[in-house]
């Protein structure tokens, strides 16, 4: 295939493309091996483990050339990043391009085997399965794979890391950018057995997968091989060799296709049986590419497919307050919720920092849950906010629910690169095979003095991240109701908590309370509610106040205070994607004046894009810009109580905004 595409270089190289030339022989020899229970993680180089697996160079074509067809991804990503879900072959997750982020899901996968395992949820009829997660050389410096390695090696799990070293990132090589090889940093990982070969020999190559898929399928345990390999085409089409590489000629002389010929030669094959076998695969590759350049593109109306999986909770059900039961505080309304869940389904867990048994979670918001479930369900994880949000990619691939948590909003940022790359786009890149299933639970907000690292709001951002359904609810109820709706919907859903709203301690706040409702409640996504409704009035000023968590309360407590309850509506949001316009409008429209209300600082945020989005849609009806208050447009919430008030909305300060609205 190389071959084919070197000849035809202007017509394939419109797209990018890689090739494996020189390390064909150690990607065959795990490639074959692998059963259909297995998951595969290959990285942007392993055509040769996808032709090993089954796939036919036809499909890879139809990907080269980003064809309607392309069974990974329907054009929609790069030559050679599959993501299969075939009956017969290992399933293979989507993972993006940016190099070694596969190693986080590829690791959650793993330990989602080992979750089912210890559970009694595996198959048991079948071998035990296993994950091979591929990667290059120079990407094992990254810290997520650091991250990914310590999981693997804490809690011994089935994975084998297969890293082809070439000695190259693209034209820095291994001197400049590393100070050991894979084997030697994985041996710093105690419990993960790291193994060096000769990438080239496919007899060693060979023999040694053949022993440790052995190994893990028996014994549960990690695996890393160092497979070292020559590479002996272009980096990319984009990056010629030529243009930096000093070394073609050693490379050339390692490569691995003159060994495995005079392999073959030695045990009974013919240079007759091989020039036929070589003279027919040139020739399928060939009718591949002849046949692949006239296959179908995708049309404009393929674009708008697969953002999300389609969800079944589309209507509020069940009982939101039930005769007799207890009010309840906010974060018990979650806490309720998932143990609702756990007790139901089997398949949910809970990970993250401190919610495990000794703690229960810094706010007290897993209390409980690990005594009543268990260690293997209910567990704490290492500081690594990129594996907990990372890992539920795998997680989800291996049929389970997991929600997890990050301990505050602003500990989210060492996760961004996991939830943009892996979990966000998974549904639309592997075009529909691979929706993420989870919950990302994060504490958001300031009060109490919590400081810069505790108090950030942080929506504006992860809102920019498309793919993600947010809920960021007011009360408890909301809360639980979103909580039931996100463990059925297939997609990622990340939701925001107000940590000010878990106790209702912030004065004011008392609404966030709730009659707990029944265990069959949920509350579909993309539905505001109107929880202050006026009617359309021409004789008096009539403001929408569009809202969400605390500017909630901080619209409610104003509005009283302003003795206007008649003239003031006030919307919840609930979700922030998707967003209900048509309640918002609707108000808008109704109400001739707006005010959004948001914990952010007001500029360049999701309060500024949804103002602008009302103005654009209901100007005729406006008596007055649409207004936004938030925060004060300062890089950090200080520690001082004093300036911490100074810094973020208030009631008193919602209340003087709504009288200058008023009054325009």
């Amino acid at each position: 295939m190389t071959f084919q595409y070197e000849e035809n270089f202007k017509v394939v190289s419109k797209y990018v493309h890689a090739t494996s030339r020189g390390h064909e022989v150690i990607q065959t020899a795990v490639g074959m091996q692998l059963l259909p229970q297995d998951f595969a993680f290959p990285y942007y180089r392993d055509d040769s483990m996808l032709l090993a697996i089954g796939m036919t160079p036809y499909e890879l074509m139809l990907q080269v050339l980003a064809k309607k067809d392309d069974p990974f991804s329907a054009g929609r990503t790069y030559y050679s990043h599959p993501s299969l879900r075939d009956d017969d072959k290992p399933k293979i997750p989507h993972q993006s391009s940016a190099t070694g982020m596969q190693a986080i899901p590829a690791t959650g996968t793993a330990m989602g085997m080992w979750y089912k395992e210890a559970e009694g949820l595996a198959e048991k009829d079948q071998a035990a399965p296993l994950v091979v997660c591929s990667l290059g050389d120079a990407s094992v410096t990254e810290g997520e794979i650091a991250e990914a390695f310590q999981m693997a090696a804490l809690k011994q799990l089935p994975i084998l890391y297969l890293i082809q070293d070439n000695g190259w990132d693209i034209s820095a090589n291994e001197a400049e950018t590393r100070a050991q090889n894979a084997a030697e940093y994985a041996a710093g990982f105690h419990g993960l057995e790291a193994i060096s070969i000769d990438g080239t020999d496919f007899h060693e190559s060979y023999t040694t997968v053949e022993k440790v898929i052995a190994t893990i399928r028996k014994e549960r345990r990690p695996f890393l091989i160092h497979a070292k390999v020559p590479l002996l085409n272009h980096h990319t089409s984009g990056v010629r060799m030529e243009w930096y590489r000093d070394d073609l000629e050693e490379s050339r002389a390692r490569d691995p296709y003159p060994k495995l010929k005079k392999l073959l030669l030695e045990n009974d094959f013919s240079e007759a049986a091989l020039q036929e076998i070589e003279d027919r695969c040139s020739q399928e590759v060939k009718e591949a590419l002849s046949e692949a350049l006239k296959a179908e593109d995708p049309t404009p109306e393929d674009l708008f497919t697969h953002d999300f999986a389609p969800t079944d909770i589309t209507e509020e059900t069940g009982e939101r307050s039930p005769q007799g039961a207890d009010k309840v505080v906010m974060v018990d309304c979650a806490l309720f919720a998932i143990e609702e869940l756990m007790t139901k389904h089997k398949e949910c867990l809970l990970y993250g920092q401190d919610v495990g048994g000794r703690l229960g979670g810094v706010f007290r918001e897993a209390a409980t849950l690990a005594q009543k479930f268990g260690d293997n369900r209910v567990f704490n994880t290492p500081i690594q906010e990129a594996f907990i949000i990372g890992s539920t990619v795998g997680m989800s691939a291996v049929g389970l629910k997991p929600i997890v948590e990050v301990q505050f909003a602003d500990y989210i940022w060492p996760g961004l690169n996991q939830l943009f790359t892996e979990v966000s786009r998974s549904c639309y890149l592997s075009n529909g095979k691979w929706p993420v299933s989870m919950i990302l639970r994060v504490p958001i907000g300031a009060y109490g003095s919590g400081g810069p690292y505790h108090s950030s709001s942080v929506e504006s951002v992860v809102t920019n991240i498309r793919g993600l359904k947010i809920a960021y609810p007011s009360n408890g109820a909301d809360l639980k109701g979103l909580m039931k709706a996100a463990y059925y919907d297939p997609n990622p859903v990340v939701i925001f908590e107000h940590k000010g709203l878990y106790w209702s301690k912030v004065p004011g706040t008392k609404g966030a309370t709730s009659v707990e409702p029944a265990e069959d409640y949920m509350l579909p996504f993309g539905k505001a509610w109107v929880l202050q409704e006026i009617w359309k009035q021409e004789d008096v000023e009539t403001i929408s106040v569009i809202t969400y968590g605390m500017g909630v309360h901080w619209a409610l407590n104003a509005s009283e205070a302003l003795g206007l309850e008649d003239q003031i509506e006030v919307v919840d949001l609930r979700t922030l994607h998707p967003l209900d316009y048509e309640t918002v409008f609707k108000s808008v429209r109704k109400c001739g004046k707006c005010l959004v209300v948001t914990e952010e600082p007001s500029e360049n945020t999701f309060a500024r894009a949804l103002a602008g989005k009302i103005q654009e849609e209901c100007f005729q009806q406006l008596d007055a810009p649409v207004m936004v208050i938030g925060s004060e447009n300062m890089p950090a919430i200080p520690l001082n109580s004093t300036l911490e008030e100074t810094m973020i909305p208030s009631t008193e300060k919602v209340k003087k905004k709504l009288e200058e609205l008023l009054a325009y």
